[in-house]
């Protein structure tokens, strides 16, 4: 499991830890390092589910730093963190089939809603706006601004609350957006409803659940560069 042990070894070589965190004192340069990366610790192990006892966390920490010898062996570590593994992959698989088929329920009925149309590859969209520019290729850069939602509404990622548009090319995206993004022209505005087969399948990824269905509403604002 290298990802949790690096994560580990960053919390073991630089990160001081308090089991009263509410009176811990931030007002040195060390103690906001220090602050700083149990902020990137907490979040990786956040977006990765790993359910942990802080507890334990600081003892372990604490002890290592101590030079005190650990309160378990190797082979009870190995055994509980395969045995986390298996728990999540568990999780997982079982979350992955429930989204599937709340998504694949939902665009069986939302293929006959006025104004959706429905691609050969499953890819659904919806014009709110129509463009009068060009149309990109799947080789331009282009220039946007989107929010992207799901199933349960749930916003998980905006240009508009970052307060800028974004630049990519559009052959570096999920297949739902290079294709959906040709379909557009510059000044227009659609609404995508993207399989998961299309966005990012059953691995997902932070803040993704395995096998989501996205929306996504998206502003093409320019075609900053043309491929060949």
């Amino acid at each position: 499991m290298k990802k949790h042990l690096l994560v580990a070894a960053l919390a073991l070589t630089a990160f001081s830890c308090n089991q009263e965190s509410t009176n811990v004192d931030l007002s040195s340069d060390k103690a906001k390092v220090s602050y700083a990366i149990g902020q990137q610790i907490g979040h990786q192990l956040k977006s990765e589910n790993v359910d942990v006892d802080t507890k334990a966390l600081s003892a372990s920490i604490q002890d290592v730093i101590a030079g005190k010898e650990s309160r378990i062996s190797m082979d009870e570590m190995r055994a509980a963190m395969q045995k986390m593994q298996e728990g999540q992959s568990q999780k997982s698989s079982a979350e992955g089939v429930a989204n599937k088929e709340a998504g694949d329920k939902f665009l069986a009925a939302n293929k006959s809603k006025t104004g959706v149309k429905t691609t050969a590859s499953g890819l659904q969209y919806e014009v709110m706006t129509e463009g009068k520019g060009k149309s990109p290729k799947a080789t331009d850069t282009v220039k946007v601004h989107y929010k992207g939602t799901l199933l349960d509404g749930k916003t998980f990622d905006s240009s508009y609350d970052r307060g800028e548009p974004v630049e990519f090319p559009l052959n570096g995206v999920i297949r739902g957006w290079t294709e959906g993004l040709q379909l557009m022209k510059v000044g227009g505005k659609t609404r995508f409803f993207i399989p998961a087969d299309l966005a990012y399948g059953v691995q997902g990824r932070p803040g993704i659940p395995p096998n989501s269905l996205l929306t996504f509403e998206v502003e093409l604002l320019d075609i900053k560069k043309t491929g060949k």
